[in-house]
Formats: structure tokens, C-alpha cells, sequence
């Protein structure tokens, strides 16, 4: 990933200084707000976002977090300067059933009815990881009802007894049974978008595929919350494909834009958030803009899709 990070305002962003209560009913009673971030092309900027956004809605607005990967890569946990065990607890205990041979995945036993969680740092953020393991449980079912429910099921049950105020899911890069997993599971999906003409073309493709899971797949009220655009450059190419994201997502495209800054590659090295490497940064403060904005965006506030 190169550097990048520095935030550019597109246009005045109103500072209302929202904070959700405790206990905010988020998708249903004691649900926290689940959000994937998604695009069907890889190199999007999504493990960054899901990592910084995160560590600064614990770290500076009190909220309690899972970030889950569900991205056999594994990246996130890196991200968030998280060692997982071989064979612990991971994303792929979500997704296992009665129907799969666990030995197969060389998977330690995990106890049922509880999340696969690591406590990561920052007080108030929890971590699902995830490893290779994840790939072969989405390579060994087909796409259909059943086996793409399982993630959804999942968290319907363990999350009856938690206090989380977000669920922030690190999607997989492209299409198949993980990404139905996810978007069945979820209530919004936030779009990075890299400003490239290939980036465009992943988002319009994720487009499709967030209606059929709207109609075949039962998930009417799947909603995208926020666009945000990523790898900005003071180019041509990139104000031209700016533009178009700004006639296609009027209402969804975010206040703040995401340019290129070193700080965030040298924070990811150290296994750290820019948040907390280098917290005057502008990449920091334009993260800070972001997690702000995505409160804001709750469906309790009104926010449209």
C-alpha cells in the first residue's frame, strides 16, 4: 500500500458534536450498528480505514468496537498491531457448523456461544482476526441460502448478551460466498474507492451485487452510508473521477476525501493507527473528520441512503 492519509476537505463539514449514548439501539434492540467495508476491487484502502476509524471511535469517543476481519489475508490484525495464536480463536469460528469437518481447517476447538475475540490495546476495541483458514470455509460451500447465512446467524445469537456500540467488518476483495456472508449479516456498508478508473469500475460492480442481496437474499433495508474516496491525488484523472463519484453518490460520497500521507505507512510498520503514532497528523484528522461524520450518518439520526 503506498503512503497515503493526508485529508482534503471537499467542502465545510458542520461540527455538531454528536455522541451516541450508551446502549444506542442500533439495527434492533441491544444490536450495535454492523458496517462493512467493502470493494470488490482490492487495494481500496479498507483494512486502513476499518483499523484507524476503530481505534479512534474507542479512543476518543468512548465507543466500544469489533472490528471483525473477514478477509482470509489476515491483514487487519497487523493493522492493529494484534499477534494471533495459530490455531486460536478467528473469523472462520463464525461460519462453522454442524455441516463442515472442522479438522480440515486445522482449526483449534473454540467454544461455542462465545465470540472469537483478542482484546487489542486500546481499551474498549476487540478483535475477530483472521487468517487462510477463513478462505477454505468460503471455498468449501456453494453460494447459496444456507451456507451464506451462517455469518448473520452467528452474530444474531452471540451478540444478544454484548455491549458493543459498532461492528466494523473488513470485507473480502472480491465476490463470492465471504461477501454474501458479510452483506447478509450487515445493516450499511460504507464504499472506499480508490479515484482510478479500475476503482470505479470494482465500485459498480459491489453496486450489483448490494441489490441482489437486497432482493434474492432477503436484506431489504441494506443501506449504503458513506462513500469515501481513497489514494487522492492533485491530478487530472483524480478530480475527473472525483466528479463522477460526487454525481453518483450525492448524498452517500463523505465530507472527506483520503490523499497520500507517509505517516500512515510508517504508523502500519510499527503495528500502530496513525491515531496514535502521530495524532497532529492531517491523516489523522482526517480520520478523525471520518469517524465523526459516520455517527452522524446512524440511521437513528435520519441519515438518508
Amino acid at each position: 500500500m503506498g503512503a497515503w492519509g493526508a485529508g482534503v476537505a471537499l467542502r465545510a463539514f458542520c461540527r455538531a458534536g454528536f455522541s451516541a449514548p450508551r446502549g444506542h439501539q442500533f439495527g434492533g434492540v441491544g444490536l450495535p450498528r454492523r458496517i462493512a467495508f467493502i470493494n470488490e476491487k482490492g487495494g481500496s484502502a479498507k483494512t486502513t480505514l476499518v483499523a484507524n476509524l476503530a481505534v479512534h471511535l474507542a479512543l476518543h469517543r468512548g465507543r466500544r468496537v469489533l472490528a471483525l476481519d473477514m478477509d482470509p489475508q489476515g491483514q487487519l490484525a497487523r493493522a492493529l498491531g494484534v499477534e494471533l495464536s495459530a490455531g486460536g480463536p478467528s473469523a472462520v469460528d463464525l461460519l462453522l457448523d454442524e455441516l463442515l469437518d472442522d479438522a480440515s481447517l486445522d482449526r483449534a476447538s473454540t467454544a461455542r456461544g462465545t465470540l472469537p475475540r483478542v482484546a487489542t490495546r486500546i481499551r474498549g476495541l476487540d478483535l475477530v482476526g483472521a487468517n487462510k483458514a477463513l478462505g477454505l470455509a468460503g471455498a468449501a460451500d456453494p453460494a447459496g441460502d444456507e451456507a451464506t447465512a451462517r455469518l448473520a446467524r452467528s452474530l444474531d445469537a452471540l451478540f444478544e448478551s454484548e455491549d458493543y456500540d459498532l461492528l466494523l467488518i473488513d470485507a473480502p476483495p472480491s465476490f463470492g460466498p465471504l461477501t454474501l456472508n458479510v452483506l447478509r449479516a450487515v445493516h450499511e456498508v460504507v464504499i472506499p474507492v480508490p479515484l482510478t478508473f479500475l476503482g470505479l469500475d470494482g465500485c459498480a460492480a459491489l453496486l450489483r451485487t448490494i441489490a441482489t442481496v437486497r432482493t434474492r437474499y432477503s436484506n431489504p433495508s441494506l443501506r449504503i452510508t458513506m462513500v469515501i474516496p481513497t489514494f487522492y491525488r492533485r491530478t487530472r484523472m483524480a478530480h475527473e473521477m472525483l466528479e463522477r463519484l460526487k454525481a453518483r453518490f450525492p448524498k452517500e460520497l463523505a465530507h472527506t476525501v483520503l490523499g497520500y500521507h507517509v505517516k500512515i505507512d510508517e504508523a502500519q510498520s510499527r503495528g500502530q493507527s496513525i491515531i496514535e503514532y502521530a495524532p497532529n497528523d492531517r491523516g489523522s484528522k482526517a480520520f478523525a473528520a471520518l469517524a465523526e461524520e459516520l455517527e452522524l450518518r446512524s440511521p437513528e439520526n435520519g441519515a438518508q441512503a
